[in-house]
């Protein structure tokens, strides 16, 4: 059914005239006329009884009305969410991002995301860097939050934007003996049990690389998907845990270091990334530089040793509480 014709039909039915009708629809009469007659003559159906100068509805013109201005009223939702979403202001974000990353970042950055787009439903996906990247490649989300280095991305199809860097950390059991020092060299982890992320993450590729090129040939005593499983294991002296500074470690009770290769950090890129071949609606685009501007705000989230000194200090202020 044409909606033009719709439209006629229900004013012409509310008004009970055509002249009526032809001046609220801005047409003139012999068009609406006409309308009127294509309509009847699509349906095979007679909508209107002329009674003196009104026209009355006919039974089956009765029973089509209700069903018309639902029409109407439906074509009309969907004329306002076209336009709602031409100005980028609402609809589905798909995104997926790290464990550490969802929980240390997006936990917190999505409340003030929904400041600026109430009206934008965010769905997360949580991933390492390879699953990341072929949900990419699916278009099954928007974007996706990586480190630089874990993927090769051509550059041909996906954009990408800094999101900032974050450490390589060893964090372990306060008396775990890793020195004094607020860093230490990859290459001296040889005398120590390593906790670490599976081989699927980006993060624990880079530390694989480091240790190649410091000619370590590390001790594993436990490969987890879960970060705090590796916090928990070292919380309670089963060894040391290589995770990135962007992870949260402040409940736990642990020293926390900075690794180097040759007296250098050892840092990795994040970044958030994109198919180019699939345009973004807006509120895809200011997310990343929000999130980009958020994230200089908070990294590194785990400082060396500030694990450790925040729980003493914490310790500390019960005791003299209960005192």
């Amino acid at each position: 059914m044409d909606l033009r014709h719709a439209r006629t039909f229900v004013t012409v039915a509310e008004l009970g005239s055509v002249s009526k009708a032809a001046l609220r629809l801005r047409i003139a009469q012999p068009a609406l006329s006409r309308q009127i007659i294509d309509l009847e003559h699509d349906l095979g159906l007679r909508l209107f009884d002329r009674v003196g100068r009104r026209l009355l509805l006919t039974g089956e013109g009765d029973q089509l009305l209700a069903g018309c201005r639902v029409l109407l009223n439906f074509a009309g939702a969907l004329t306002e969410q076209a336009q709602l979403l031409r100005h980028g202001d609402t609809g589905v974000l798909r995104i997926a991002g790290s464990p550490q990353h969802i929980e240390s970042v997006l936990s917190q950055f999505l409340h003030r995301y929904a400041e600026r787009y109430p009206k934008v439903q965010v769905k997360i996906s949580e991933g390492t860097g390879s699953e990341i990247l072929t949900m990419l490649e699916r278009g099954e989300i928007h974007l996706g939050q990586n480190l630089l280095h874990a993927v090769k991305l051509d550059e041909r199809h996906f954009g990408s934007l800094p999101l900032g860097s974050v450490e390589l950390l060893a964090v372990c059991h306060p008396s775990m003996p890793l020195g004094r020092r607020r860093t230490i060299e990859v290459g001296r982890l040889a005398d120590f049990p390593l906790l670490l992320m599976d081989s699927g993450f980006g993060f624990r590729r880079a530390f694989d690389a480091a240790s190649r090129m410091a000619g370590l040939k590390p001790t594993i005593v436990f490969e987890s998907r879960n970060p705090h499983t590796l916090l928990a294991l070292a919380e309670a002296g089963h060894g040391v845990a290589i995770v990135p500074s962007q992870l949260q470690c402040h409940r736990y009770q642990l020293k926390a270091v900075s690794l180097t290769y040759k007296g250098s950090l050892l840092r990795e890129p994040l970044t958030i990334s994109w198919d180019k071949r699939r345009p973004l609606p807006r509120f895809a685009t200011d997310y990343c530089g929000m999130l980009a501007a958020y994230m200089r705000e908070i990294l590194p989230i785990t400082r060396p040793d500030r694990t450790a000194r925040h729980k003493r200090d914490s310790a500390s202020g019960a005791t003299a509480s209960h005192r």
